[in-house]
C-alpha cells in the first residue's frame, strides 16, 4: 500500500509539473508569439525543446532548496506532499482560467507551508529557507524591469542612426529566437526543478534517498519530460495577457524582455533560488514597456497581475490545508 501511495504521489508531483508547463508556456512563447516571429505551433515546440535540455546545463541546486529548505523534514510525509501538490495544483488551474500568470513556483512553496503546518504547527517552517524565497518575490520582477528598461534603453541608442522601426525590428526577428531559446533554457531549469524537490523530499520522507543525498537521475528526466510536455500544450489564455495586455511588444522589445529575464533566471537557478519564472518575465515586459514610454503599460492589468501574486501563497497553503485535514480524516 505505501509503495502505491508513493507512485501515486510521484504521479501527481508530475502531473504539477505539466500543469505548470502549460501554465508558464506563456511566460515562454508570449513575446515571441506576439511579435510573429513565430507560430503558436512552432513557438511551443521551440520553449518545450530547451525546456527539457536544460538539465544538460545547470545542476540541481533549486530542488535541493524545495526539498530541504522550506519545511522541516521530520514533518515530511505522503499526505503532506500530496497535499501540497493538490494547493499548488488548485490554485494553478484557477489562475489559467481566469488568464493571470500567477506563480506556478509560490503555489508549490505554499502548498507544501500550508499542509506542513496543517500537520505539526507552524514551528515546521524554516524561516530562513522561507525567507529567502519571500525576498525573491519582489526581487525578481524588480530585476526584470530594471534589465528590461535598460536593455531596451542601450538598444535604442546603439540603433537611433535607424530611422525606420520597421527596418530595426527585421534585424531583431532572428535574434528573438536565440532570446526565446534562452528563457526557455532558464525557465526549464528553474521549474523543472522545483518538481525534482517535490519528488526528492518524497524520496527522503520514504527512506529511499539520504537526507543528504541527490536528485536521482530518473527523477530530473521525468521532471524535464513533464515540463517540456506541459509547454507543449501552450496556455493561450495567459499568452494573451503577457504579450499584449500589459503592452504591446514588437521583436527589438521581445529581445530585450526575453533576455532580461534569462539572465535572470539564470543566476537564480545557479544560486538555487526557485523564482517565479511569471514575476521576472512579466516584470521584464513593464521593463521594456517603461523605456519607450509609461503610458504604454497598462498599469491596470499589470495591477491585476500584482493581485494574483499576493494571493497566491496563501490561497495555496489554505487550499493545501483543507486538502491534508481531508487526508488525515481519511
Amino acid at each position: 500500500m505505501e509503495t502505491f501511495a508513493l507512485v501515486f504521489v510521484v504521479a501527481v508531483a508530475l502531473g504539477f509539473d505539466f500543469v505548470n508547463g502549460f501554465h508558464d508556456s506563456a511566460n515562454s512563447i508570449a513575446t515571441v508569439v506576439s511579435t510573429r516571429v513565430l507560430s503558436p505551433r512552432l513557438a511551443v515546440l521551440w520553449a518545450a525543446v530547451f525546456n527539457f535540455v536544460a538539465f544538460l546545463v545547470f545542476g540541481t541546486a533549486v530542488a535541493s532548496t524545495i526539498a530541504k529548505d522550506v519545511v522541516t523534514q521530520e514533518v515530511l510525509s505522503i499526505g503532506v506532499i500530496f497535499a501540497g501538490l493538490i494547493g499548488a495544483i488548485a490554485w494553478n488551474l484557477i489562475t489559467f482560467w481566469f488568464g493571470l500568470p500567477s506563480s506556478s513556483s509560490h503555489a508549490l512553496v505554499g502548498g507544501m507551508a500550508g499542509a506542513a503546518v496543517a500537520k505539526g504547527g507552524g514551528h515546521v517552517l524554516l524561516l530562513t529557507g522561507l525567507r529567502k524565497i519571500g525576498v525573491f518575490i519582489v526581487l525578481a520582477p524588480l530585476i526584470g524591469v530594471a534589465l528590461g528598461f535598460i536593455l531596451m534603453i542601450v538598444t535604442l541608442w546603439s540603433a537611433h542612426r535607424t530611422k525606420k522601426v520597421e527596418r530595426l525590428n527585421r534585424r531583431f526577428r532572428h535574434a528573438q529566437l536565440v532570446s526565446a531559446a534562452a528563457y526557455s533554457l532558464g525557465h526549464g531549469a528553474n521549474d523543472a526543478q522545483k518538481t525534482m524537490g517535490i519528488i526528492l523530499a518524497l524520496l527522503i520522507a520514504g527512506g529511499h534517498v539520504r537526507p543528504t543525498g541527490e536528485v536521482p537521475l530518473w527523477v530530473v528526466l521525468c521532471a524535464h519530460s513533464a515540463i517540456a510536455l506541459g509547454t507543449l500544450t501552450g496556455g493561450w489564455r495567459i499568452v494573451k495577457t503577457m504579450g499584449s495586455k500589459i503592452t504591446r511588444l514588437q521583436p527589438v522589445g521581445g529581445v530585450c524582455a526575453e533576455t532580461a529575464g534569462a539572465v535572470t533566471l539564470f543566476a537564480a537557478s545557479h544560486a538555487g533560488i526557485p523564482v517565479s519564472t511569471t514575476h521576472t518575465i512579466a516584470g521584464s515586459i513593464v521593463g521594456v514597456g517603461s523605456a519607450r514610454r509609461l503610458s504604454a503599460v497598462r498599469w491596470e492589468v499589470a495591477g491585476r497581475v500584482v493581485w494574483a501574486w499576493i494571493l497566491t501563497i496563501p490561497a495555496a497553503a489554505a487550499v493545501a490545508a483543507a486538502t491534508y485535514g481531508l487526508v488525515a480524516a481519511l
